[in-house]
């Protein structure tokens, strides 16, 4: 399960065993939501948000900082998705500090 961020208490990352569509998981406190990043046709379409069944969803506020981050990361998690689940490489989790 590598985590790739955190900020500001949320903890992005992927789980093992993901599928597509290139998506991360945010943890905060005990509660999770995920943001699908979709593409079509080779271009970046949308980010959406989504509860994970069975789980408390991330409140409002910290939903709206999970997708800012992923807004501003989209290509990095999309280079880390296939580094990790194409080539197998180990992904090193980053603390970021700034606002974003």
């Amino acid at each position: 399960m590598p985590k790739l961020y955190e900020y500001f208490g949320l903890i992005i990352l992927f789980y093992s065993n993901e599928h597509e569509p290139v998506h991360v998981h945010c943890k905060y406190q005990g509660k999770e939501s995920k943001a699908e990043i979709i593409y079509k046709d080779g271009k970046f379409v949308e980010i959406i948000i989504s509860d994970i069944q069975g789980k408390e969803p991330l409140d409002t506020k910290n939903k709206k900082k999970f997708k800012k981050l992923v807004e501003k990361f989209r290509e990095d998690i999309v280079r880390k998705w296939i580094d990790f689940f194409v080539y197998n490489v180990s992904i090193n989790c980053e603390t970021i500090i700034k606002k974003i």
